[in-house]
């Protein structure tokens, strides 16, 4: 897979991304300090199946900050997610990963109308008291050096010395969080750090369906995360990818791609 800069085009004021494909519209958010080419390598297979939007969250590669009076909590994220939904054709299929997860799992608690079904990937819900005071510690770092070296997370990402098709995947993810914007990429993280996922509540009010996935072997959004999603969630299903972790909808794009396509098949078929 070949990691080239997407065409962007604005999306709403201030959002930039990447539309193509046909079908039924899905929507694409991607995790902290990457950008729309996270989802390079998905992209080619979801694009034969859906019209497919992929945006910058704000503040994150093309697209504008968020405005410093807004709220630093999850929902002005939404809220720029449910306002590019209105853009959108027919209720939308939401894949969120990562932050992006937690952003796609609002959106349909707060926005169902817009929202066909949801797939969060490596999403997270109540953290260990241990990694939550990790995740924190490293956005109360990004707040005093916020142009600090990406080294050690692309190294939870893919390892101390990534080889083969990894290799390009760390370069790529160091080269996004190096020319993002770093106080929106701090911004975000302190988001990310400081959620513990949706209510358990909300959960047991999902309306859409929702497919939880992640990774056999992710550390931090593990699978009883996922797992535990899925029992509260009325439509709720779980899955986990084999030899995955944190970095799956790039290390593991087909395999991601191929159950997101079969639970929208499911979708049609009356079969969730």
């Amino acid at each position: 897979m070949t990691w080239t800069t997407l065409p962007r085009s604005e999306l709403t004021s201030g959002l930039s991304g990447w539309q193509g494909g046909s079908g039924p519209s899905a929507l694409l958010i991607h995790g902290v300090g990457l950008r729309a080419e996270a989802w390079g390598a998905m992209i080619p297979q979801l694009s034969k199946h859906f019209h497919v939007t992929a945006p910058d969250l704000p503040g994150h590669g093309e697209s504008s900050p968020l405005k410093a009076a807004q709220d630093k909590g999850l929902h002005p994220f939404t809220d720029c997610m449910a306002e590019l939904l209105e853009h959108l054709p027919g209720p939308t299929l939401v894949i969120g990963h990562s932050l992006g997860a937690l952003i796609s799992l609002d959106l349909t608690i707060r926005h169902p109308d817009h929202v066909a079904a949801v797939a969060p990937l490596n999403a997270i819900y109540r953290r260990t008291q241990k990694a939550a005071y990790a995740v924190q510690a490293r956005a109360a770092d990004l707040v005093k050096s916020p142009n600090a070296d990406p080294s050690p997370t692309v190294e939870r990402w893919f390892g101390k010395d990534p080889q083969g098709d990894l290799a390009p995947m760390a370069e790529h993810c160091r080269s996004w969080l190096t020319a993002g914007n770093p106080q929106g990429y701090a911004r975000a993280y302190h988001v990310f750090a400081h959620a513990d996922g949706p209510s358990d509540e909300a959960l047991a009010e999902l309306q859409r369906p929702s497919l939880f996935i992640t990774g056999a072997d992710e550390p931090n959004s593990t699978p009883e995360m996922s797992r535990a999603m899925a029992r509260m969630a009325p439509q709720g299903q779980a899955v986990v990818i084999e030899n995955a972790r944190h970095m799956m909808p790039m290390t593991h794009a087909k395999d991601v791609a191929d159950q997101i396509i079969a639970f929208h098949q499911q979708l049609g078929s009356g079969h969730v």
